[in-house]
């Protein structure tokens, strides 16, 4: 009649470091209350670029969803028309 183990990676009871919450940036775009993400913005639209050329995640970012979405659309129209790399320099 012991415990049962704690094996299971999906336990609620389980509680470390890995599980702490964390309190998630506020949206930048919805601060300033911007309605519309721009693609010629390119000095606002190179933040959410890493070095590499690809376009930063949300949970980096710190964006709503709405936002985020908006962003990438942005980001890949520059990208069309040349004001953003597709790949960052080697």
């Amino acid at each position: 009649m012991g415990r049962k183990s704690t094996n299971n990676p999906r336990s609620k009871r389980r509680r470390g470091p890995d599980t702490r919450r964390v309190r998630q940036k506020p949206c930048a775009f919805c601060k300033a209350k911007v309605e519309y993400i721009d693609w010629k913005d390119v000095a606002v639209l190179r933040k959410y670029v890493s070095d590499r050329g690809k376009i930063r995640p949300r949970r980096v970012n710190g964006n709503c969803p709405g936002h985020q979405r908006e962003m990438a659309v942005a980001i890949k129209n520059a990208r069309e028309m040349a004001l953003l790399p597709y790949i960052g320099s080697r």
